[in-house]
């Protein structure tokens, strides 16, 4: 129920698989064609639906490239949060293992990537969508932090200012990113990546005093 007390409307099956299709196909013309080239027009075609049917789904392609990044990160946070509650994390020893281990759940898609910054670019240039890109990169952030901050204890660490970190780690991964992506077959700039994350974690983390 709505806070009016009108009945939200029901998610059937055939809508949730349109807007699963259109999601899909707006990543792979955001990906071909660029964001900024990107037209409503040429997501449905590419989708194999009508404007009604976008329309009906998303009031514009900023909401939809906002859902598509809602469902990608959920199912990343996901995937990190089912991988350290199986217990699939071998034994840590320093922080270089603990950077190991966090990076193997970080996904590395130059496709999104490339997306994902254009979208951004747009965001700047957009009264409202500031707020809402940062808002998403703080809750991406506070949801592998929890899985950081219990490998760290598991080598006698502890972060006094976890948003700081979470905040530092980010930008180091959206900068690091964009240079393995430049030079995707150079072992030492993807070296230099996990080097980098190791020096962010030590300088935010202290040895516990237990």
């Amino acid at each position: 129920m709505t806070a009016g007390g009108a009945r939200e409307p029901r998610v059937t099956k055939r809508r949730a698989e349109t807007r699963g299709r259109l999601l899909d196909a707006a990543l792979e013309v955001f990906a071909r064609d660029g964001f900024g080239r990107a037209t409503v027009d040429k997501v449905c075609a590419h989708a194999g639906y009508t404007r009604g049917a976008f329309y009906s789904n998303f009031a514009s392609l900023d909401e939809l490239f906002l859902a598509m990044w809602e469902q990608r990160s959920t199912a990343q946070i996901a995937e990190a949060r089912q991988v350290f509650e199986a217990g699939g994390v071998p034994a840590v020893t320093d922080v270089d293992d603990v950077v190991d281990q966090v990076l193997r759940v970080v996904p590395m898609d130059e496709e999104w990537y490339r997306v994902s910054a254009e979208f951004t670019a747009h965001a700047l240039r957009t009264p409202g969508l500031r707020e809402v890109i940062a808002g998403r990169e703080r809750a991406i952030a506070a949801s592998f932090l929890p899985f950081l901050l219990a490998l760290l204890e598991r080598i006698g660490r502890i972060v006094p200012d976890p948003d700081a970190l979470g905040q530092a780690l980010i930008a180091v991964h959206d900068g690091t990113a964009a240079q393995c992506f430049t030079e995707p077959g150079d072992p030492v700039v993807w070296q230099r990546r996990a080097e980098l994350f190791a020096r962010v974690v030590t300088a935010y983390s202290t040895e516990s005093k237990d």
